[in-house]
């Protein structure tokens, strides 16, 4: 039996915004009594570990609600070109990259996006990455992750022509004489998939690799959003209990009939590995202007993006879903892509009496049409959401949305609909700094840009930022009888941290330290 006192710190329990108590009781893994020190070495009794935390703020432990974790384990030799600002400079990195390896391997990298490039206004070619790396097997991926800019070697590998069909919910994007470009958006990504290099068998280990970044920021459980290959590495990482942080993992749409027939159910599992929703796509992104708008955008009069998935087909997996005991998790971008989601949620309501039992979410909600804003409390529906999106795109939103972009990333409003919100990052689309999204969703500020915040009135308060990414995400997952806020009976999952998120200034928050983090009352992370 283990028994540990923590002591001498400022534990904000988040039960309600203004109680904070000095020590914690934790017998294996979970809290047994919270309050003053002399209370809870009585609950403890004697043989007890005692542990002093120097007067610093314990915070519950935080969730990363959107996260692509196992890719961004995968990802960390790829070449990052998140803070390239122009084609030109992309290119001189493809080409030092090159350089570095053999002729006919890959080169892989992701994070630019042609919103930021100041030397053009047009979209990449394959012929841009021919004239640095003819030789290498190129594929860019866009800070979205919703298209990928690859070079000829790439398009003749995969069997792409003038003749090649895009898929459905994608685009081949072609010259004016039908030729490729090198741009595949959407599901024409799938093209390429299998020339991809495999990193299942290494995946597992690159997780353990990467987990400390998760760690080190004070995010103990994450809900992932990978492919089958993920649910296996976290499988075998759980099972031999090698794993510091917990899991709840999405079922990627192609896996659905094969999870059905496994009899996979959301919720199966344990305190460190559960089934999540599967996970569809309804639209594409803002930044590749492949997200689903009722109106067209502004700089391209004939877009309104793409349906990945029609309504009929939203009705139809939903209802397979949710039938088979699956709950849904629904990338929707545009309003246009938000409504068909709601449409298809409502209609599922309407049928089957069991509809509100699940946990449905909509990822992202991030443009909607003011009349929709009540519908997700209506109907009892998650808006999973990531507030760092809010101070990276909004330039974006002003230049392709215009006054629309009013209700682009509407915490506040939906929080007085009554909306249960749960926060995320997306990584590695942003940083999984939960403390940059903590600040996104309190200023929604970019200083060179909105310096007083960008439609300031959809601020919400700090306790509401940091309740989404702690109990509002349990309540995601439906775990929050065991996780969430710092309570008697919870997981002893808990980030000791600089400054108290709670009443620091704004700014304080982007300089944020993670001491130590602890999950189940055991050290998984020190400065």
């Amino acid at each position: 039996m283990s028994k540990k006192l923590f002591y001498n710190a400022r534990f904000l329990t988040l039960r309600s915004q203004e109680e904070v108590v000095e020590a914690l009781a934790v017998q294996d893994g979970r809290i047994v009594a919270l309050g003053s020190r002399d209370d809870c070495e009585s609950i403890l009794g004697n043989g007890f570990q005692r542990i002093d935390l120097f007067g610093y703020y314990v915070i519950p432990g935080l969730t990363d609600s959107h996260i692509h974790f196992a890719e961004f384990s995968k990802k960390q030799d790829w070449l990052d070109l998140s803070e390239v600002n122009s084609l030109q400079y992309t290119l001189h990195k493809v080409a030092q990259r090159a350089s570095s390896l053999p002729a006919g391997s890959w080169l892989l990298g992701s994070g630019w996006t042609i919103n930021n490039w100041h030397d053009v206004n047009r979209p990449p070619t394959k012929q841009d990455l021919d004239n640095v790396a003819p030789d290498h097997l190129v594929a860019l991926f866009s800070r979205d992750f919703h298209s990928v800019w690859v070079n000829t070697l790439v398009l003749e590998r995969a069997g792409i022509s003038r003749d090649t069909s895009a898929p459905q919910g994608g685009e081949i994007v072609r010259d004016a004489s039908g030729e490729p470009t090198g741009w595949l958006l959407e599901n024409a990504q799938d093209l390429i998939d299998h020339l991809l290099p495999d990193y299942s068998r290494e995946l597992p280990e690159l997780i353990v690799k990467a987990s400390y970044k998760l760690l080190s920021r004070g995010i103990t459980s994450i809900h992932d959003f990978d492919g089958v290959d993920a649910i296996e590495a976290y499988k075998q990482l759980s099972s031999n209990r090698r794993i510091e942080f917990r899991v709840y993992k999405t079922i990627p749409a192609y896996h659905l009939e094969t999870a059905i027939e496994q009899g996979l159910r959301t919720g199966q599992g344990d305190e460190w590995f559960r089934i999540g929703p599967v996970k569809f796509f309804s639209d594409g992104a803002l930044g590749s202007r492949t997200a689903a708008m009722l109106e067209p955008y502004l700089d391209d009069p004939s877009n309104t993006g793409i349906e990945v998935m029609s309504l009929e087909e939203l009705k139809e997996g939903i209802y397979k879903a949710n039938n088979n005991g699956i709950a849904c998790a629904i990338h929707a971008i545009g309003d246009r892509a938000n409504r068909n989601v709601l449409d298809a949620f409502e209609y599922n309501l309407e049928i089957n009496t069991n509809f509100r039992s699940f946990r449905n979410r909509i990822e992202h909600v991030q443009h909607l049409h003011p009349s929709d804003l009540p519908r997700l409390a209506q109907l009892g529906i998650i808006a999973s959401m990531q507030p760092i999106h809010c101070i990276s795109d909004m330039m974006a939103v002003d230049k392709l949305l215009g006054d629309r972009g009013r209700y682009s990333y509407a915490w506040n409003s939906l929080l007085a609909q009554g909306t249960s919100l749960a926060f995320g990052s997306d990584c590695p689309v942003e940083t999984l700094d939960p403390f940059i999204g903590i600040y996104a969703a309190v200023t929604r500020r970019r200083h060179e840009y909105s310096p007083n915040g960008w439609y300031p009135e959809e601020r919400i308060s700090a306790y509401d930022a940091l309740r989404a990414y702690t109990l509002g995400a349990a309540y995601a997952s439906g775990e929050e009888s065991i996780k969430g806020v710092i309570d008697v009976g919870m997981l002893a999952d808990f980030a000791v941290v600089s400054c108290d998120p709670l009443h620091c200034d704004p700014e304080a928050l982007l300089e944020t330290e993670v001491l130590a983090t602890y999950v189940g009352g055991e050290e998984v992370y020190t400065s």
